[in-house]
């Protein structure tokens, strides 16, 4: 049940404010929203008549708060005591440069100070937290990440806001000349501190469990032999704890200043690195691997350019290791990286027979080269 706040509620109208909330409950014991959209003040009495619905209804919540009536559920503890939320900044994308698009949500630059990542899902508020205290954690970790520092209402969908100065991302970088090699090397200087962070059993998503899943879905569509193997090979994986950005690409690295921050940290996970590089392997080659041009739509640079990428972060990523090494590392991730872009397109694009077969194909050919997915 919603219930809608006016105005002021102050010890000259608290009594009767309180009269016309219990009629509108009315023996009602679900879930009740107060909403503070049109709520200009609330005084210790209103605080009262609502301290009093809490403890009648456990599951009361506030919604819609502006800055000044927030502050006064906060400095009274109210924070604390139940869910108070703000209202949240209406913001408008329209005519915005898109300096990005993952299957989650688009970023616009709104002005040369702010960009915003609009979550493509109505639903998502709970997702846009949840990246908030991800990216906090990862920060507080010592991972250079940009942290969203507000939410906003952008029509019907929310979005998360972050401070980047003329930030520009290191697929722009590439687009503008930067030496690539150079950049490689920068992004697996951060990906080497992602991996090496170690976290607690339980404390991310686990790439693995997930990862175990994909196969299983795939499994049907595969030669019975080849299933098998490729079920038992991901059981096998062993149950890191590495940290994983779990979409890292050109497109969430950004340079600010000279310093390099990430973006999108949403998909933060704990696993095997292996899993890591397999999702680099497909935003790199894979997902092109059909339609070449499909590089430049994803990450706005050439295929071949992105090749280069791959080919220098995985130099970089296994310094002093031979290319026999690197090699089949590589296949492993190819491995991985081709299970989930058949399960991907099976469930999204089940009609695009030249991918599925591709996947197919590739995931046949490679199995039988390895006798484990993990280096």
């Amino acid at each position: 049940m919603t219930i809608k706040l006016k105005g002021r509620i102050d010890s000259s109208n608290a009594a009767e404010t309180e009269k016309k909330i219990s009629e509108e409950i009315n023996g009602f014991t679900g879930e009740v929203v107060l909403d503070a959209s049109e709520l200009d003040y609330i005084s210790s009495a209103g605080l009262r008549i609502i301290l009093r619905l809490k403890k009648a209804n456990s599951s009361t919540s506030i919604i819609n708060c502006n800055t000044e009536v927030y502050e006064i559920f906060d400095m009274t503890g109210f924070t604390e005591l139940m869910d108070v939320s703000k209202a949240y900044r209406k913001l408008s994308v329209e005519g915005c440069e898109v300096i990005g698009e993952g299957s989650n949500g688009i970023v616009y630059r709104t002005d040369p100070d702010t960009i915003v990542k609009v979550y493509k899902s109505p639903d998502s508020l709970d997702e846009i937290h949840n990246e908030r205290e991800l990216a906090r954690k990862a920060f507080v970790m010592g991972i250079p990440t940009a942290i969203p520092y507000d939410v906003v209402q952008v029509g019907d969908l929310y979005g998360s806001v972050f401070e980047l100065l003329s930030a520009k991302s290191f697929a722009q970088l590439i687009a503008e000349g930067e030496d690539v090699e150079a950049l490689a090397k920068d992004s697996i200087d951060i990906l080497k501190t992602i991996h090496s962070t170690e976290l607690k059993p339980g404390e991310l998503p686990s790439k693995r469990e997930e990862a175990i899943k994909w196969a299983e879905f795939c499994k049907p569509y595969l030669p019975e032999d080849i299933g098998e193997k490729l079920i038992k090979m991901f059981n096998d994986i062993p149950e890191t704890n590495n940290m994983l950005h779990g979409d890292y690409h050109i497109k969430n690295i950004m340079r600010q200043n000279g310093e390099n921050l990430l973006i999108d940290m949403d998909t933060l996970s704990l696993g095997h690195p292996v899993f890591e590089l397999s999702q680099m392997y497909l935003a790199y080659a894979g997902f092109s691997e059909i339609n070449h041009d499909d590089t430049k739509k994803f990450l706005g640079i050439e295929r071949e350019t992105a090749l280069d990428f791959l080919n220098y972060s995985l130099k970089y990523y296994f310094e002093g290791k031979d290319d026999e090494f690197i090699n089949s590392a590589l296949t492993k991730a190819r491995i991985i990286g081709y299970v989930r872009l058949l399960r991907r397109t099976i469930r999204r694009d089940s009609d695009n027979t030249a991918l599925l077969d591709n996947c197919k194909n590739r995931i046949i050919e490679l199995v039988p080269q390895v006798s484990e997915l993990y280096f």
